[in-house]
């Protein structure tokens, strides 16, 4: 990681700080999306309800908190990253901070789902590194999907559009890998080929912004 692309990292971080509004803003929102399921439910979901509901939070989570990433970039401000660092760093930066983001997030969600919703899981250390390799791809996928819908006139909802079905094979690899911490018997190798698979995808997106981002740079 050079220096440019820790320059870019701070600077993200450093808006966060000062923008703590929208920081706070997801915080609510996962909070509150949580307890409303917990009233709505006379009791604990099983295992398995509990687990699609965790997952399908964490898309909207991410589609939350990642959506800003391009879209809070003025033209102006482009244009100066433009004339002092190379799309690829701009890039690589972009995804190191959202993973960082996504993933006290999906912590956060953990926390308050165990602690209104129970905690059906077996082998919680095994789905805390799930959630983790989870999390990181989703946020790279949006990642990628924000930077695109930047250059179509900053049309948020392009991002679900061009995103969701990017993200679906991805996020039931890992709604599958995560029932192994549910003690579900899988055939042996089974619990490897997923996460090889998902850390694949995960890699495949990083390439794919490396290359193309450059091209959406020069617009």
């Amino acid at each position: 990681m050079n220096n440019k692309v820790l320059a870019l990292l701070r600077k993200d971080i450093l808006i966060e700080l000062r923008q703590k509004h929208t920081f706070y803003g997801i915080l609510l929102y996962i909070a509150a999306t949580i307890f409303v399921i917990y009233l709505s439910m006379a009791e604990e979901p099983d295992a398995q309800v509990w687990n699609s509901l965790f997952w399908v939070i964490q898309l909207f989570v991410c589609v939350n908190a990642v959506a800003k990433s391009f879209l809070q970039e003025s033209k102006g401000r482009m244009l100066y990253f433009f004339s002092i660092c190379s799309p690829v760093d701009f890039i690589i930066s972009k995804m190191i901070y959202n993973v960082m983001l996504m993933m006290l997030m999906s912590l956060i969600s953990l926390i308050l789902f165990t602690f209104f919703l129970g905690n059906p899981v077996f082998n919680m250390l095994k789905f805390t590194g799930i959630v983790i390799i989870g999390g990181t791809g989703i946020s790279l996928v949006f990642t990628l999907m924000s930077a695109i819908a930047a250059k179509a006139q900053q049309n948020a909802a392009l991002i679900a559009i061009l995103g969701f079905p990017v993200i679906l094979p991805q996020l039931m690899l890992v709604m599958k890998m995560s029932k192994t911490a549910f003690a579900e018997v899988f055939r042996d190798g089974a619990v490897l080929q997923l996460t090889g698979l998902t850390l694949a995808m995960n890699l495949l997106v990083i390439i794919l912004g490396v290359i193309l981002f450059p091209y959406l740079w020069k617009d």
